[in-house]
């Protein structure tokens, strides 16, 4: 794995990289940030509280921050998160006529889970260069 990444470090450049998992990272983001809103706006909405929904919210509003200043260490955290809604999802799509919902919570997941590595591990290797190259 190591070895085919590296590669594609050498193939592609690492602001590419850094570019491109940027965006993924951003619209993943956007996109669960999305299904969690609706979850507790339209799915939820018969128990009329806001505790449910600010739970599944407030966790990914809390990277906000970390995704805005480009850190790289944020973005590993995320990734971690990530794979809570993701399990999520994968509980949600077991449940009768919720498998199609479940379904996308969980690859969106998923595919916020691959930016932010990607993110964390280009952009720290970017900076890195950029600092050997300065001294």
């Amino acid at each position: 794995m190591k070895r085919w990444v590296n590669a594609l470090e050498a193939r592609q450049g690492l602001d590419r990289l850094v570019t491109t998992s940027r965006r993924l990272v951003i619209g993943s983001y956007a996109i669960l940030v999305i299904l969690m809103v609706y979850r507790g706006l339209v799915v939820d909405s018969d128990t009329g509280r806001i505790g449910p929904w600010i739970a599944f919210v407030l966790p990914l509003a809390l990277f906000l921050p970390s995704i805005f200043a480009r850190r790289a260490r944020g973005h590993a955290w995320l990734a971690f998160v990530s794979l809570l809604y993701f399990a999520q999802g994968v509980m949600v799509a077991s449940l009768p006529g919720q498998v199609i919902r479940g379904i996308t919570e969980a690859v969106v997941a998923l595919a916020l889970f691959a930016a932010c590595t990607g993110y964390a591990r280009f952009r720290s290797r970017q900076v890195k260069n950029a600092q050997a190259g300065s001294q």
